[in-house]
């Protein structure tokens, strides 16, 4: 499978954000909202569900936002965790801050009180950022402070997803997910090898993660029918048994 990397602009990325999405990007957020929920067991109180991907620059954190955003549209109460605490970037393409946040829950620095904020975009979309990088973010993230913290947090919202780091350099996602109801795995087009989305795969497995589903990003345009995000469009839902 062959890799080739495009970098977006500034404007391009922004308009793969929720309200600045096209008509058919924004029908494939809603498709993957609904095949999310039927797929997702109806007597649970929250969903807590993680989107991860091979390696970087696969659309995680994007997908992550826009899902978040249908979710909330739809009249969820959702928060979104950037969990991604070597590398977060939910804090950049929101244009908000991104401290404190999970780390310096985690690490039991700062006060008690948990860092929830609105992100302003809608009344049901709530988020923690990542915080301050810690040198730990692995036992970080896998400890039972952080199964805790979700537990608690559940109690207050329909849907918590996280925006994990990508499988394949390092292990944080996989120290969470058997805690979680489900994982989300972002393939992108040309970019992702079949080495690193088999690996990704076998790792989940390996760590007893339920995965709920693939989504492809960045597909190639098809002028004929859905436009750019065709692919997308049709991409989840390709349930893994």
């Amino acid at each position: 499978m062959s890799i080739v990397q495009k970098k977006l602009s500034s404007q391009e990325r922004r308009r793969t954000l929720h309200k600045r999405l096209s008509f058919t990007a924004a029908e494939a957020y809603k498709l993957l909202r609904t095949n999310l929920l039927f797929s997702m067991p109806g007597n649970k109180k929250c969903r807590i569900v993680g989107v991860t991907s091979s390696t970087r620059s696969e659309g995680k954190s994007t997908t992550s936002i826009n899902l978040a955003y249908v979710l909330a549209e739809s009249g969820k109460k959702v928060l979104l965790i950037d969990a991604d605490m070597r590398l977060p970037s939910i804090a950049k393409k929101l244009g908000l801050k991104s401290s404190p946040g999970l780390s310096n829950i985690l690490a039991g620095l700062g006060d008690s009180q948990i860092p929830i904020y609105k992100t302003g975009v809608h009344d049901n979309w709530y988020w923690i950022p990542a915080g301050d990088i810690p040198p730990n973010p692995s036992e970080l993230i896998g400890s039972e402070y952080m199964m805790e913290l979700l537990e608690a947090l559940s109690e207050s919202f329909d849907f918590i997803l996280l925006d994990l780091p990508p499988i394949v350099p390092i292990s944080d996602a996989l120290a969470v997910s058997p805690n979680l109801d489900g994982i989300l795995v972002v393939v992108r087009e040309d970019f992702t090898s079949r080495k690193d989305l088999n690996y990704t795969i076998r790792q989940l497995k390996l760590s007893k993660a339920k995965i709920l589903g693939f989504v492809m990003s960045y597909a190639k345009e098809d002028k004929k029918r859905y436009g750019k995000y065709k692919k997308y469009h049709g991409a989840y839902y390709k349930s893994y048994k």
